[in-house]
Parts: C-alpha cells; structure tokens; sequence
C-alpha cells in the first residue's frame, strides 16, 4: 500500500543521511551551549509540566496569521496593526527557536529519523523568520507591496515547518510523555528479580508483564519505577543513584526514587511510581502505586 503523500515526504525527509553530519554537529554545540540546569530546565518545560515549544509557537504563528489576513482583508487603515504583528512575532520566534532547538538536540543519539526532520523543520522556520524581517523592513522603507509579498512566502515556510513539527510531536513522539500508555500493571507482578539479587545503590531492569521496571535498594528498602526514562526513553537501569534519585544516563534527567518527581530536567514528565513487595521465595513483584501505598 502506497503512503499519503505527506507520510511519503516526511519518509523521504527522514531517510536523508546527508542531513546527518550537520545535524550531529548543531546538536553537539547546542547541548554544549544549553547544559544541565535551571535554563534548560525552563527550555523544557519542566516548572509546567509539559514541553514548552509548542505552548510558543502560538505566538508567531498568531500574530503572522493575523497581520497576512490584514494584508488581505484589512484594507490600507490596517497597515499599522500588521507591521506591529510581525514585530510582535519577531520578538517571541527568538525564545520558540531556543526552546526548539533544545528540545531537537536531546533527540540524540537514537533518532536519525527525528535528527533530519527536525533540522528541517527548523530550517523551514528560520528562513520564515527572516523573510518576516524583510517584510517588516519593507514595510517601514514604504514597499508595502513587497512587504506583503515578502510575509505571504514566510506563512508559506511557516507552514511548511509547522507541518513537520506536527510530524514530529505526533507521528514520532518527539516531547511527549514516554510512559504515557503503560504506566505499569494494576495488580501485583514478578519482575523476574529477585531481592538476595539487589545490591544497595545499585539498580536492576525487571520486566512486569510487557513494562520495564528498575528496581533498586536504597538505604535499605526497594524502590522502583518505570525503566525507560519518560524524557527520550533511556533505560533508568543504567543510571546512578544517589540521594534518593536516579539519573537518566542518557540526558540527565533526575528522578527522585520515593514518588518519581523531576529534581533536574530536561524531563519535564515525572516517572511513573510502583509499589513493591517481596514474596515468599524472595522475587521481587510490583504494581502501578497508589495513594495508599
């Protein structure tokens, strides 16, 4: 069966490898430039709860919208109202491409596919962004008509762009919570561990049912939550523990241990909790936590 031809064109997108070696190196500079910490934290979301670029977004797309349906319809009295909306949009692109590129660089390293849409995609709205700027300048020199010209191709781009970030936030997941659809089992289930088998510190990977749960003692007592990471999906298994948290090893988020809340972004997604006990030959069984627990 033959794809649509969007899917096709974001297929063929994806599949490009010359897109690789520029993104590896964009990607690699703007973890450099955005390390761990309160700034990329709020670049994530994390002090909202979800990802922040798409809640940004809205901005320049908005006002763009609006000031190229004034060009249509608004008549010459609207000529002010618009340049002040591609100036408005101008000022919140610069904080929505920030945050964009955050988000994209932490695609790494497991998703090519994500690497070479998602440079698209911010190539498609740069350059959107620029012929923005030219509008707006045209419009102050008194070229209207170029100006309008100029952010009538910059909302062609846009939307362009905003096609693939719809690709990416919902065909590839990019920003999402992981662990959305199997938080873990609702009764008791073996993990195949076993607690003689649990050193203090040191985390195991479980499988309850179809779901990945690290299991790991802690001063003591066994926590466990939801193995793969609800940020990019790295396995908490591999990660250290200290202080009553675990830190992803892929991106380095950190999780506490007692109730899976974010200490340290960029997951801005608390980790799924589970309650767990040992039974009677010593293996290790878990179930989705409850207040109660």
């Amino acid at each position: 069966m033959t794809s649509p031809l969007p899917s096709a064109l974001a297929e063929r997108i994806e599949s490009a490898a010359v897109l690789d070696a520029p993104a590896s190196a964009i990607g690699k500079k703007v973890r450099e430039l955005i390390p761990g910490g309160p700034v990329k934290d709020a670049l994530s979301g994390v002090p909202i709860g979800h990802a922040l670029h798409p809640l940004l977004t809205d901005v320049p797309i908005g006002t763009w919208t609006s000031a190229v349906v004034l060009d249509v319809v608004g008549g010459p009295d609207s000529e002010t109202a618009a340049r002040r909306l591609i100036g408005a949009g101008l000022l919140a692109a610069a904080p929505t491409f920030v945050s964009g590129w955050n988000d994209w660089a932490d695609a790494e390293p497991a998703r090519s596919g994500v690497r070479r849409a998602g440079i698209v995609h911010a190539a498609c709205n740069g350059v959107a962004a620029v012929l923005m700027l030219g509008s707006l300048a045209a419009r102050r020199s008194g070229a209207t008509g170029r100006g309008k010209a100029l952010s009538l191709a910059g909302m062609g781009l846009l939307g362009a762009g905003g096609w693939l970030g719809g690709h990416l936030s919902y065909a590839q997941g990019v920003g999402v919570d992981t662990t959305a659809f199997d938080p873990g089992p609702e009764e008791w289930t073996s993990t195949g561990l076993r607690a003689d088998d649990l050193a203090d510190g040191r985390p195991r990977c479980g499988l309850a049912g179809e779901v990945p749960v690290m299991v790991v003692r802690d001063d003591g007592r066994l926590r466990a939550l939801h193995n793969r990471c609800s940020h990019r999906g790295g396995s908490l298994a591999d990660g250290e523990v200290a202080d009553g948290a675990v830190t992803c090893p892929l991106h380095g988020s950190v999780f506490a241990l007692d109730d899976g809340s974010v200490r340290r972004g960029p997951s801005a997604y608390p980790q799924p909790v589970l309650a767990v006990r040992v039974v009677s030959d010593g293996e290790v069984e878990v179930r989705r936590a409850s207040a109660d627990d």
